[in-house]
């Protein structure tokens, strides 16, 4: 029976793929890329010749229907994204939810995802966590970290490099400028970074510092 495959690309270094990741890339009849011009850097790299078809956040609302249709119809079709796991805080979530709706088949491989590398490289407590992704940038964002001040668990963020230090300020002021936190970037680069300290002293270092690469903060929840 034909199924979705959610299949976890490198969030940075192109080795950290699985074999089966590799089998499955290869074997399937499509692949659904987020941007077909990043994904064929990857393909290239491992003799990957199955035929990218453009699947972003603008146009995945017209085009789900008929592609669960199509995987219905016998075709085998693998999902990725630019970097990491689909669907979490990139497109993903709604044609996994349409292929369930419809009785497709759905399968997620296990693999790549900047959350858990940046948790555990935080040196904060990462038995217990909440990971929120990016926060709303407008409305309801204030509402948000308001909602997260009573929060104990770890908390773990995305955020872009031109954010950064808003980003920090906010989370300054809505929890406590000495609240222990880590911004990791680069994860699995060249230049990987995971900066520790206060949230006081990562804003004094990224105002006078420019980040580059995307970024995960990760904030220690309300002590007890």
């Amino acid at each position: 029976m034909a199924k979705l495959y959610v299949v976890p690309t490198p969030i940075g270094n192109l080795e950290d793929i699985t074999f089966r990741a590799l089998r499955i890339l290869k074997e399937v009849d499509l692949v659904l890329a987020e941007d077909t011009r990043t994904s064929s850097v990857l393909f290239k790299k491992y003799d990957i010749t199955t035929r990218l078809f453009s699947h972003h956040k603008f146009n995945e609302h017209r085009t789900v229907a008929e592609l669960a249709g199509r995987i219905a119809a016998g075709s085998n079709i693998a999902l990725i994204s630019d970097a990491g796991t689909p669907g979490i805080s990139d497109p993903g979530f709604l044609l996994v939810r349409t292929c369930i709706a419809q009785g497709v088949d759905v399968e997620c491989l296990p693999g790549a995802s900047a959350l858990i590398p940046a948790l555990v490289n935080s040196g904060l407590p990462c038995d217990r966590f909440c990971f929120e992704g990016f926060l709303p940038q407008k409305k309801g964002r204030q509402t948000r970290l308001t909602e997260l001040g009573k929060e104990e668990r770890t908390m773990v963020f995305y955020e872009s490099p031109f954010r950064l230090v808003k980003t920090l300020t906010q989370l300054s002021a809505t929890f406590e400028p000495e609240r222990q936190a880590c911004v990791s970037r680069e994860l699995s680069k060249l230049h990987e970074e995971n900066r520790r300290g206060t949230l006081a002293e990562l804003i004094l270092y990224y105002s006078n510092t420019t980040p580059k690469g995307e970024v995960v903060i990760t904030v220690a929840g309300k002590p007890d």
